[in-house]
């Protein structure tokens, strides 16, 4: 417990810092802006090896992010069909919910920019706003669990190292608010000089 909750305010301490560097860097060279990451990395280390250093990073995070995301909103999506129909629905497949978030997703994906979906992006922060709170006052007012064993899961080495980098990823999952910091930046006038 100690050690987990140590690690996800580290975590926590090394996300806030690099959006701090990232807002910083946005115009760290007079009349030279970085609004997109791979232009950071070229200026950092070179036009090419730039490139090679933040675009497959960049690219895994993001696709792995969005595969989180389409999982977890097809869930949601099924979950509230499950409890509008009460039973009295056909059954829907859980791949044809991921499916549906999926196209809403390349739909809104295909908007010229981030003024376009203000109304969207007002919505998911109240929405995230909203479960959070639920999440955090129903485990408040429900306390620690009776019979419930919060000891670690496995047993062997390898299997406490993979659950450990499992840990590892949902914490860096769950931090991923800073991946569009320098789109939002873009889209914001140059600071006068």
């Amino acid at each position: 417990r100690g050690p987990g909750v140590a690690v996800m305010t580290l975590s926590w301490i090394m996300t806030l810092y690099t959006l701090w560097q990232m807002v910083e860097m946005h115009e760290m060279v007079p009349g030279k802006r970085f609004d997109r990451y791979h232009e950071l990395g070229q200026y950092a280390f070179g036009e090419t090896l730039g490139l090679w250093i933040v675009v497959p990073q960049q690219l895994v995070v993001e696709i792995s992010l969005d595969i989180v995301y389409m999982i977890t909103g097809g869930k949601s999506l099924k979950k509230f069909h499950d409890l509008v129909c009460d039973g009295r629905c056909k059954d829907i497949k859980l791949s044809y919910f991921i499916m549906i978030f999926a196209s809403a997703q390349f739909v809104i994906s295909q908007l010229p920019n981030f003024d376009s979906i203000a109304t969207i992006s007002l919505a998911a922060a109240l929405m995230s706003i909203c479960y959070s709170t639920i999440a955090w006052g129903a485990s408040v007012d429900k306390g620690k669990a009776d019979g419930v064993d919060y000891s670690l899961r496995a047993s062997t080495t390898s299997g406490m190292v993979f659950d450990f980098l499992g840990g590892l990823g949902q914490m860096a999952f769950s931090f991923s608010g800073h991946n569009v910091v320098l789109e939002i930046q873009a889209s914001i006038p140059s600071t006068a000089d």
